[in-house]
């Protein structure tokens, strides 16, 4: 898939698939859940307080009879309701509503109820970004503080599982650094090269995996020649794996607000996608957020 217009449709042909929403009584959340549904994306299952949950569904002229209602109206109980009707198979995914992300994390990690795997979970941005003829995943801009390199291939390896999920068979993986050469005074780009090392050995699979990378030589083939970098993914990495959160953030921000690309995001790394939506995303990035989570459910599935 190269853009968000083929990720819907062939999310509409592999959904719909069922949506757990913790703590629901959020006006963005049910005109986002209620969009995957008319367009035959998503099913939602509804925990929280019914009663606020029916005020904001009549001012947003939404039927809930459209869906299941389940009323518990204290947030942490909501959320590990809303975890646990995924973790018993009656819901594919989890989505955050009016709650603490740590609260939904803590019911995703519960021992007795929740979706753990041992994996570090990590978050992967999709964009779509004018000019290029493919989708980019960033990641990790919004869990991992300052992963090391062990940390960092399983973070690799939870956003090739995304790939995966819209039809690219082998990615190619960017190590983003501040330069393309290794240098020992710059960890990144010593870990960078043991990532790619460790996936020419076969620690790593279902990608290509390369790196030190500037940007620049990570994205465009032309910057790569010009640069001198012989990699075989250079300029054509669809998986930008930054060093840490703080240049995550800056340039997944960068992307939004300057570029003003098409995006989504997912937690992966549990039994199931985790979705949580900012009160600032666009209504399209909501729903773009909840088709990537269909898609990682349908593979799942396979």
């Amino acid at each position: 898939m190269r853009n968000f217009e083929e990720v819907i449709k062939f999310a509409k042909e592999r959904g719909p698939k069922t949506i757990s929403v913790a703590c629901c009584q959020d006006k963005e959340v049910l005109l986002a859940v209620e969009m995957a549904r008319k367009e035959g994306i998503a099913n939602a299952i509804l925990v929280g307080d019914v009663a606020k949950t029916e005020v904001i569904a009549k001012e947003l002229g939404i039927d809930l009879a459209n869906y299941e209602l389940i009323n518990i109206e204290d947030l942490v109980e909501a959320s590990r309701k809303a975890v646990e009707l995924v973790s018993s198979g009656k819901a594919d995914m989890v989505m955050k509503g009016i709650v603490d992300t740590s609260i939904v994390l803590k019911a995703v990690l519960d021992k007795e109820i929740g979706l753990r795997t041992g994996k570090v979970l990590s978050h992967v941005a999709v964009f779509d970004v004018n000019g290029f003829d493919r989708l980019f995943f960033i990641t990790d801009a919004a869990m991992n503080l300052a992963p090391d390199v062990a940390a960092k291939k399983q973070i690799i390896e939870n956003a090739v599982d995304v790939a995966h999920a819209l039809d690219i068979e082998v990615p190619n993986v960017a190590c983003l650094c501040a330069k393309e050469k290794v240098n020992p005074k710059m960890k990144d780009t010593v870990e960078a090269a043991e990532l790619q090392e460790m996936c020419e050995k076969g620690e790593i699979t279902g990608c290509v995996v390369g790196g030190p990378f500037a940007l620049d030589n990570a994205v465009s083939e032309e910057a790569a020649a010009h640069k001198g970098v012989n990699h075989p993914g250079a300029g054509k990495a669809d998986i930008l794996l930054v060093p840490d959160i703080e240049a995550g953030n800056v340039l997944y921000k960068s992307m939004v607000f300057f570029a003003q690309a098409k995006n989504a995001g997912v937690i992966v790394g549990a039994k199931a996608p985790v979705i949580l939506t900012s009160r600032a995303d666009t209504e399209e990035t909501k729903l773009n957020s909840i088709a990537l989570g269909v898609l990682m459910a349908a593979k799942t599935a396979k």
